[in-house]
């Protein structure tokens, strides 16, 4: 089979979107009646944020211990098979929330945004749509992210928004940051980061440590869809789910994760792959890929 399984997984609400207005997941029951969408659409991991669950609130992000293991004990308690990955992604130097999420959650992998990136988008009315937002991923506050991630046996996964920022991850390799197997995630598509385009996937890949595990994250409407399909011919795993796009590769809009999971799922399978079992997705998070 060509280049093997492909590892699928589903983004299930993201950051900032308005519940109101796009029906994302919040609550520990919404997220886990998600969790269990995706896992029957074939997903074999799913990555989670965490929402405020204060009536009105849910539109913003929660670092509450609380929070994160009342979300993350209701998706194991209805799909206990599925690898969890949580996110980390936080503004400023404080890890302390995160990392205390990390802690009460214990996940199989986690995001490590692996470089700083100004976060930009324009209206068309010439505007900024929010006030222009540094993300700031400083090298100490990466070591401090790893260290916590090493004691508590996390995979981290290597979020990479420009290629400065993916050239950066063999350099964390190379002075001891990073050991183990490394897994990447080009994340294609934020207005001032790499484009969503399949056309860049060949010269980005020419950056990858050798044997690296690598996804694409491709954010934006149904152009994304050509992206993913030339993932899945090139060897990489494939990420999708309401935190990504709303949108099927038709231009609808989905009603939830479990359509764009079986979408994902297709695109893997007209590319001769097959998606991992969640077993062979966590046998994957230890090892090396073949380079």
């Amino acid at each position: 089979m060509a280049h093997g399984k492909a590892i699928v997984t589903c983004a299930l609400t993201g950051v900032l979107t308005d519940p109101a207005q796009h029906g994302v997941p919040v609550t520990p029951e919404e997220m886990a009646r998600e969790a269990r969408r995706a896992y029957d659409a074939g997903a074999s991991a799913v990555h989670v944020h965490f929402r405020r669950q204060e009536p009105g609130q849910g539109r913003f992000p929660s670092w509450e211990p609380a929070v994160a293991g009342a979300i993350c004990d209701a998706i194991r308690a209805e799909v206990p098979d599925l690898v969890l990955n949580l996110s980390t992604g936080v503004v400023g130097p404080d890890i302390s929330g995160p990392v205390a999420c990390l802690e009460r959650v214990r996940p199989e992998m986690a995001a490590l945004n692996a470089g700083s990136l100004n976060y930009l988008k324009a209206t068309s009315a010439g505007t900024w749509a929010w006030p222009p937002m540094p993300f700031d991923n400083s090298v100490d506050k990466i070591k401090r992210f790893l260290d916590a991630m090493r004691a508590l046996n996390i995979v981290p996964e290597c979020e990479c928004f420009d290629t400065g920022i993916l050239r950066s991850v063999g350099l964390f390799q190379q002075v001891g940051l990073l050991t183990g197997a490394i897994h990447v995630s080009l994340v294609m598509g934020v207005a001032s980061g790499m484009p969503a385009k399949a056309s860049w996937l060949p010269l980005l890949l020419e950056e990858l440590p050798a044997g690296a595990h690598w996804q694409t994250i491709a954010i934006g409407r149904q152009e994304i869809w050509s992206l993913h399909r030339r993932t899945a011919e090139l060897g990489g795993h494939l990420r999708t789910g309401l935190e990504d796009t709303f949108y099927l590769p038709d231009g609808s809009k989905a009603t939830g994760n479990g359509p764009l999971v079986e979408a994902l799922v297709r695109v893997a399978r007209e590319a001769g792959r097959e998606p991992t079992t969640p077993a062979e997705t966590r046998a994957m998070l230890h090892e090396a890929a073949a380079a």
